[in-house]
């Protein structure tokens, strides 16, 4: 007599800001050449590149944590003629807006939203232009508006990642569990997915991680096309 096994079910979570971040620093991409379409596209095909179907696994759920974008009005630091900046009228509102949107449609999703706190936004200038202030090329003085990003802390979105790690372990809804991050904070959720049978695999997109995180997961692997160590 034979007996049907049962699939092993795989959640994939997946920490939206990351993933943004190392999607187009790989790729060598930015809101301006990538659709919010193709971007959600992306999203889901590197998490489903994580289900080892000829091993009898199958997909439970993707789970995609990220901020709604910030919606503000501030002075540009430089600018001479007080210009006002609208985050609304930026390339990533628009694009985060539509990509949320776009991410609803997908089989077998979850988003989980955090919030980015006013409280802790501030200025800060781009990263190339930081360094050639760092080196004496240029000064503050000479900086313009596009040199500048208003940016905030997001709020809410570790505590919802582990909260579900913990849950999906807890509840024995899955057997494994696919980590996309490069945040170390997720530890004391890991050891206790592992405590309670759960196999966790971390996708750090080929962003070193810490020696403490390396000592409490199952497998290190990345899915992105032609990454080399």
């Amino acid at each position: 007599m034979f007996c049907l096994q049962k699939n092993k079910k795989v959640a994939v979570i997946v920490d939206g800001s990351f993933f943004r971040k190392r999607y187009f620093d790989y790729y060598k991409k930015n809101y301006s050449n990538t659709s919010p379409e193709v971007f959600a596209k992306a999203i889901h095909t590197h998490s489903l590149k994580h289900i080892q179907k000829n091993k009898g696994e199958e997909l439970y759920r993707i789970y995609y944590y990220d901020c709604h974008p910030f919606s503000t009005k501030a002075h540009y630091p430089n600018s001479k003629g007080m210009r006002i900046y609208k985050s609304e009228e930026t390339e990533t509102f628009k694009f985060q807006t539509e990509l949320y949107k776009k991410l609803i449609d997908l089989p077998c999703f979850a988003l989980r939203y955090g919030y980015l706190n006013p409280k802790n936004a501030h200025w800060d200038i781009v990263e190339k232009k930081k360094i050639d202030v760092l080196k004496g090329k240029i000064r503050i003085e000479d900086l313009q508006d596009q040199d500048f990003v208003f940016t905030a802390k997001q709020k809410g979105v570790d505590i919802k990642i582990g909260i579900d790690i913990a849950s999906l372990s807890i509840k024995r809804l899955v057997e494994k569990i696919v980590l996309i991050t490069g945040d170390s904070d997720f530890i004391p959720a890991i050891k206790l997915a592992r405590t309670e049978g759960v196999q966790v695999v971390l996708d750090p997109m080929g962003n070193p991680i810490t020696l403490e995180m390396r000592e409490n997961i199952d497998f290190l692997t990345t899915k992105l096309l032609n990454f080399k160590k």
